[in-house]
Order: C-alpha cells, then structure tokens, then sequence
C-alpha cells in the first residue's frame, strides 16, 4: 500500500490571456518547500489553463445582455443537448464533456468573463508536462480538472478533463479478486480520483487552483481524458426521458460537415432505417427507400456523374469557373470523404390517379413531404446513436442521373445524399441563426 500526500499550491497570481503557467506552479510549488520528482502529478484547474490560452469571452455590463451572451456562448460550445429544464442546460461539448452550461463558468472569473473549457485540454496538459519538464527535467504527469454533477447524486465533485503522461484507467480485467473470482468489468479511472483529491485540498473558496500529488502508482500509458468517455454504443443513459428531454435531443441535433475515419456498424444504419420507415407516408404506404453506397467504386461513379451536371448547370448559369471549382471541391470533401454514403430515395406505387393536375400535384407534395420527414427522421435516428450526418440535396437537381449511376430500379428517384459518420470532436458546426418566434409562427 503507498502513502498518497496531497499538497495545495497556494499563492498563484490571477491568470490572464498569456500567461506561461509552468513557471508560476513550479514557483507555487517550491513556495509549499518542495521540488518536482518524477512520478508526481499536478493537478490544475481547467479554469487557469483556459485563461492562460485566451478561452475567455467578455460579458457586456446590462443583465439583458449578459444573459444574450451566455446562451449564445453556450449553444456555440454544445455539439449535443442531453436535457434541458428551464434555463439549465445539460449539454456535451465538443470535447466529449458532458455538463451543466456546457462547462461554461462565470465564478472566480471576475465578473466580467465567462471561462469556457481549454480547445484541447488533454493537448493543453502534455504542453504543460513539457514545459515543466524543460524548467525543471522531471518527468510528471498533468490532470486538468473540471467541476461536475453527477446523476443520481447530490453534489460536485472535480474530474480529470485533460491527461498527459498517465494511462487514463487502471485495467483489472482479468485479474483475481480476493477471494479468487476473476474480474471482468473492472476498470478504475484514476485521473478523476486524482482530480477528486486534489479538489479537497484546494477548496471552492479559497482559490487555489492547484495541487501537488506525490506516492501515486500511475497506470502505465499515455493516456487522454477523452478515453474516459463512455462511446455512444455503450452509453445507456445517452438521452433523458422526459418530454423536455426528448425536445431537448431534437433540438441538438446538427449538420455535421467532418468525420473520423472510423467505419459505421451496419447494424446502427439499419436501425436508422427502420426509424426512417415511421414517417407518415399516405395511403398506409411505405415507399422510402434508402441506399448505402459502401463501395469506393459505386460512390465515385454516383458523384463524379452528379459532378457532370452539376457544371453543365452551373456553366449555363454563367457561373464563374473558380467559384464551380470551389464549390465542386467542397462537396467531394464531404460526400467523397464521409465513412457513410446514405441515399434516400422515392419508389413508385400508392398513389391515388386523379383525373386534374391539381390534385394529381396535391398528391405528389403528399409523399415529397413524408419523404422529407423519413430523412429527418433517419437523421435523428443516426445522431441517436452517436453519428453525425450532413443531408446535400444536389441528386434531387439530377434525379435521371443519379439513378442511373447508382443502377437503381425503375421509377426510385433519389432525394440527395446523406454524408454520415463519427462526428470530428474539432468540428464546430456552424451556429443557428436566431429564432423569431413572431414570424415563424401565425396565431390566428
């Protein structure tokens, strides 16, 4: 068993945008009487980190306003809304954080900033760990800690939101209890009680925003707080399940324009499609369909005849050729570089035959509007489930082509594409423009 001393680093001065943090806490701590040696952990607050590296946004002097500022700093940094009650948001960053207010700060601040969370907090802490060890030649490991609330429990406790230079779990998979029995879920997250410990001899009063851990047996690796994060497959609590909580999962789902590489499960795109089929078509039809384009040679062959009519149009517009060219480019880059390829489509059959136009056109917008519910729906569906997605409507601008490439059966008229995959934590999609209510919605 290893004796754990846990030491506060008092005195650092108010952080501001700037700032070299290794020098001030290799000062604090030789002001506590101690030298760095090689195991040690610091544990700092998220907060100093993302003053030094300028995540700080002004608030304005008038409460109307100062409020105005913090929801529109709050939905920038929110990929993903889990619930919302009242003016509380419970919302995942694009760090993989999940929180109240997206982790966004005004305490200890000044009064006069919000403290957003660090870009990159692990990135953050292995700069930290390599400065310190370039003033000092000790090899210590960094946690960047954070304050949260925990379902189910009452209370605050601080979490490790960035690691450099310890594993971020201990693994007792495999090993013998005791009493013998082997372990098979066990895996300890050791950043979060470092950061844990570290929270009570800092305090929430007394503006420390640091600690000094010394006896700790690290898990070996490099590890990464985002490693902490439970994947959305695995997450069994990923949305609330109240009405404002499934409003809430509506409203947080966002087009998304870059992806990891990681494949897509077929499984969760088959779910997505069985979704999609609840949208309500007339007439007790179902006639969505959907297409994966999975092979390189189907999805080239699909854009690079779109891409064909999309600049014989474009040309006939008079269109110059570097804005084609750029545009063209940019819709490779997401269609020709998403993991997922999805193309919903319209097939024939279940329409009533009317002997006008006007309700032969009345019937027709019937299932062109279903069809656009079943491809919100299947975006819902994947962004359920963890994805990201990206609808482009440019195959609904060449249906007999897209068709065609795609060597579709007879009458499935494709609706656009849908770009899917494992959203990229770094992508920050694009803000909402604001909401009139008073010329959206006509009361009559």
């Amino acid at each position: 068993m290893n004796e754990l001393r846990v030491v506060p680093l008092a005195g650092l001065p108010e952080i501001r945008p700037g700032d070299q943090l290794a020098p001030l806490l290799l000062r604090a701590v030789r002001a506590a009487g101690l030298e760095l040696a090689d195991g040690d952990v610091l544990a700092v607050t998220s907060k100093v980190v993302a003053k030094a590296e300028g995540r700080v946004v002004p608030l304005p002097h008038a409460e109307v306003e100062r409020e105005r500022v913090h929801r529109e700093v709050v939905a920038a940094e929110t990929v993903r809304v889990v619930a919302r009650r009242g003016s509380m948001v419970i919302a995942e960053t694009r760090q993989g954080v999940v929180g109240a207010n997206a982790l966004i700060d005004e305490s200890n601040a000044g009064g006069d900033v919000l403290v957003l969370l660090p870009e990159d907090p692990d990135a953050s802490a292995a700069r930290l760990r390599e400065a310190l060890a370039r003033l000092d030649g000790h090899d210590v490991a960094v946690v960047v800690t954070d304050t949260l609330g925990r379902p189910w429990r009452r209370g605050q406790t601080d979490v490790a939101v960035g690691v450099a230079g310890m594993g971020a779990l201990e693994d007792y998979r495999g090993r013998l209890d005791a009493d013998g029995r082997m372990l098979e879920v066990t895996e300890v997250a050791v950043p979060d009680e470092v950061a844990a410990a570290a929270d009570l001899v800092k305090g929430k009063l007394e503006r420390v925003p640091a600690a000094l851990l010394r006896g700790l047996r690290l898990p070996p690796g490099e590890g990464r707080a985002r490693d902490l994060v439970r994947p959305p497959a695995e997450d069994l609590f990923r949305t609330g399940s109240g009405p404002e909580d499934l409003v809430a999962f509506l409203e947080g789902r966002r087009t998304r324009r870059r992806f990891l590489p990681d494949p897509v499960d077929l499984e969760v795109v088959e779910r997505a499609v069985r979704a999609a089929m609840t949208a309500p078509f007339p007439h007790h039809t179902r006639p969505f369909r959907v297409v994966a384009v999975s092979s390189a040679e189907a999805r080239s062959r699909y854009l690079e005849r779109m891409e064909v009519a999309w600049r014989r149009d474009l040309a006939g517009d008079g269109t110059r050729q570097e804005v084609v060219d750029r545009r063209v480019a940019r819709s490779w880059a997401l269609l020709g570089e998403a993991p997922l390829l999805l193309v919903p489509c319209l097939a024939p059959g279940g329409r009533h035959e009317y002997p006008d136009g006007r309700r032969s056109a009345a019937e027709a917008a019937m299932f062109e509007l279903a069809a656009g519910g079943a491809v919100q729906t299947l975006l819902l569906a994947l962004h359920a489930q963890g994805l990201g997605g990206a609808w482009i409507s440019s195959s609904l601008f060449c249906q007999e082509v897209a068709a065609r490439a795609l060597d579709l059966p007879d009458g499935w008229l494709p609706l656009g594409s849908v770009a899917a995959g494992h959203p990229d934590p770094d992508d920050r999609p694009r803000p909402r423009p604001p909401v009139v209510l008073s010329e959206l919605l006509l009361r009559r």
